[in-house]
């Protein structure tokens, strides 16, 4: 007999009993408790003496908060893209992904971009670099070999180079090859908080697997004439992909960039938009910053550049929205 079922019998010693019988049925019960939304406390009393209960309860609740960290820390992972040349996509993975990092947050940011303009923005040189995101598309080496990590604070980063862009015909005979991005990352992604992905600017296959991958799609629009140029098209490719390859891919939402307070065509850009695209967009509206421009160029995110600038302070903003919306399920 022991000391669970309440005999007489050879005293069990109570480090041993706590390690076993936590682990066993605490776990047992803790499972149980995901499914059916029981407190594991009177579940496991049925069974233990009150003795006993305390320190379960204390492992289990160490547990709880465990999973359930792993469980939000599942990396919200979003691709940055427009089909259009010039938007500040790039601008906008840099400078979002630092400014999550800077509030907190675990980020990855992936290039995908065969120009690499990512990669050389946050200061990593593509040209030097060994594994890029093309040895991971091609499945020549696993994706944490690829990931330079903290490039600064709380950020990592997947870089790319020219070669990537030969990936659509090395993988033209590739079974599934929409979906090797996503495989990839599925490994990582309970590491971070964002995986944000910098797109080419095309509607390539390269395009089409960060889609898959991801959760939702960022657009950067321009404050100008062409703004809505391809939009539509961008727009059903995203529900395309939705439909065949990736069912919880959802728009993200619309950013404003390159914004010119000083004419009235930005402005009217903006009611435009707002006026003929019902999709979510978002409030921060980034402004044309000559700051921001001059970033890239000393392989720095404007977080760090120049942190007070107006450049700096929409970022923070928007990256305020981006967790906002994921605190409020996206709304």
């Amino acid at each position: 007999n022991s000391p669970m079922n309440g005999g007489q019998g050879v005293e069990v010693s109570k480090t041993l009993f706590y390690k076993q019988k936590a682990a066993i049925i605490g776990n047992y019960y803790f499972k149980l408790y995901l499914k059916t939304m029981f407190h594991v406390k009177h579940v496991i009393k049925r069974s233990l003496n009150n003795f006993c209960v305390e320190q379960i309860n204390i492992y289990v609740s160490r547990e709880t908060f465990r999973l359930q960290r792993n469980e939000e820390k599942m990396g919200r992972i979003i691709a940055i893209a427009n089909q259009k040349g010039g938007v500040g996509k790039t601008t906008t993975a840099i400078n979002l992904s630092a400014c999550l990092a800077e509030a907190g947050q675990h980020v990855l940011v992936i290039d995908i971009d065969p120009q690499g303009n990512t990669t050389s923005g946050l200061g990593i040189s593509k040209d030097e670099v060994e594994n890029t995101v093309y040895q991971v598309m091609l499945q020549e080496i696993d994706i944490t070999e690829a990931i330079c990590e903290n490039v600064f604070d709380n950020l990592d980063v997947i870089p790319s180079n020219v070669n990537l862009a030969g990936a659509e015909i090395d993988l033209i005979d590739v079974d599934d090859r929409e979906y090797i991005l996503k495989n990839a990352i599925n490994e990582v992604k309970e590491n971070y908080d964002y995986i944000i992905l910098d797109c080419p600017p095309s509607l390539s296959m390269l395009t089409v697997n960060a889609m898959t991958a991801s959760n939702t799609v960022l657009v950067p629009i321009q404050c100008e004439y062409y703004a809505l140029e391809g939009l539509t098209q961008l727009i059903h490719t995203i529900n395309l992909v939705k439909r065949k390859l990736n069912p919880e891919l959802e728009l993200e939402g619309v950013v404003f960039t390159m914004y010119d307070s000083r004419t009235n065509l930005s402005l009217q850009v903006v009611e435009n938009v707002k006026d003929n695209l019902k999709q979510n967009i978002y409030k921060t509206i980034i402004p044309r910053n000559i700051r921001l421009a001059e970033a890239p160029s000393h392989g720095l995110p404007i977080t760090i550049y120049d942190s007070k600038s107006s450049g700096a302070e929409s970022y923070r903003l928007l990256a305020e929205e981006v967790m906002s919306r994921e605190e409020n399920g996206g709304k």
